[in-house]
């Protein structure tokens, strides 16, 4: 049975650029699901399967209402709302494999919203005026594929018809690909770590060791996004343990850098209560985009930077910043329901704070383990090892402790593991 590819977005202004998608979609044999979010009305272009009013009623109001309103801000809220129940249900109805939309900021505002429903592996493209700069709003934590439209989603062109032809063959090829998975990976537990360029060797070593104890590890990078992306999934139940190397997203969280994963960091695990080893990696350090993105009261305070390449710029977190982050980590901590322990590197939290490097300050780092050690709660185990955090000596720690709390997790009693 040929699959089908959903079509959703404002078919009452951009019918034209829509038909032309849909008849290329249907050309390579595939059967097309169409969802209007256009307020102003619809096309008689090519069939609809679910119209605006359905989505407007999805989304607490009715389409009269949105009309008579004439408020596009709240429009826009009541159909993003809308479209993610309607696409919410018609994926758990098994009515498409894909889905591809289009427009500009108001648009893909709407239709990415509602691709944000569905899980990742779920192909989806939107053809958007916004891909391109901080795209988060529209890609969020899932794998949203955004294409430039190069020109206005207003019609077709000598540009246009480039651009959507190449969409309506990326969505069915992502379609077409069928992703196999062995039955051993299948039913191996997942593990989620975290990593930065300052840790990669450490989370390497770790996921290689782990790998040949029978774990699929996923590795998230450090980004505020990547923190993000590991944290839903603990929450949506998709991991069964996290190995935390990396936890310096709440560096920038407080000096209010640009990879900070919001105050929730380090909580998803204590939530579901799953095996959580926590190491301050890299909270020696908070990003900022380039020289000139450093707030002004920290380069007129005379901090140490590092230019650790052209977009990113890094700050040595200081005693206080440090002090700040041992306080909150010991508050997450405390607040697990499940088994959590943490291993701190005494020769440094990452490659730049190594003995002798750039960022290396022990006053900080004691700073930051002091006040963790006074916040937790004393069943909560802390663990001191006498090297940098990329020494063989230290993700081989990690491992033990890791399988460890896995171990106490299960209530098998072992907690002796070779590695």
């Amino acid at each position: 049975m040929a699959k089908t590819i959903l079509l959703i977005g404002a078919f009452d202004t951009k019918d034209a650029d829509y038909a032309f998608v849909r008849d290329r979609i249907l050309r390579r044999g595939y059967r097309v699901l169409s969802v209007n979010t256009g307020v102003l009305g619809t096309t008689d272009r090519f069939p609809i399967d679910i119209e605006a009013a359905e989505v407007a009623a999805a989304g607490g109001a009715s389409l009269q209402s949105l009309r008579a309103a004439q408020d596009r801000g709240q429009a826009m809220k009541v159909m993003s709302a809308g479209a993610r129940q309607v696409l919410s249900r018609l994926f758990e109805e098994g009515r498409f494999d894909g889905v591809i939309g289009m427009g500009g900021t108001g648009g893909s505002s709407v239709v990415t919203t509602a691709m944000q429903v569905l899980p990742v592996g779920v192909p989806k493209v939107c053809v958007s005026t916004v891909a391109s700069g901080d795209t988060s709003p529209y890609v969020g934590l899932k794998d949203v594929v955004l294409i430039p439209s190069i020109v206005d989603v207003a019609g077709l062109n000598r540009v246009s018809r480039i651009i959507y032809a190449r969409a309506a063959g990326a969505i069915c090829g992502m379609v077409e690909e069928e992703v196999g998975e062995e039955a051993e990976n299948a039913v191996r537990p997942v593990i989620a770590a975290s990593m930065f360029g300052n840790t990669t060797q450490c989370v390497d070593a770790c996921a290689l060791a782990l790998d040949k104890t029978g774990y699929e590890v996923l590795v998230f990078h450090a980004t505020g996004t990547g923190g993000r992306t590991m944290e839903s999934l603990v929450d949506a139940g998709l991991i069964n343990a996290v190995l935390d190397i990396t936890t310096t997203e709440w560096a920038d969280e407080v000096c209010e850098g640009v990879f900070s994963a919001g105050a929730d960091r380090l909580s998803a695990p204590g939530r579901r209560g799953l095996p959580h080893l926590i190491v301050p990696g890299c909270v020696d350090m908070a990003n900022y985009n380039g020289p000139e993105a450093v707030p002004e009261r920290y380069r007129d305070a005379g901090r140490l930077f590092y230019d650790w390449n052209p977009t990113v710029t890094l700050m040595r977190t200081n005693v206080e910043e440090n002090q700040r982050m041992g306080e909150v980590f010991a508050e997450k901590a405390n607040a697990a329901t499940g088994p959590v322990a943490f291993l701190l590197p005494l020769k440094g939290v990452s490659i730049l704070d190594g003995d002798g490097e750039l960022f290396c300050d022990r006053e900080a780092d004691t700073a930051m383990f002091a006040a963790l050690k006074k916040g937790l709660n004393k069943d909560i185990p802390v663990y001191e090892i006498d090297t940098n955090i990329n020494d063989p000596a230290f993700s081989q720690r990690a491992v033990a402790l890791m399988l460890e709390l896995i171990s106490a997790a299960s209530g098998d009693g072992n907690s002796s593991t070779e590695v």
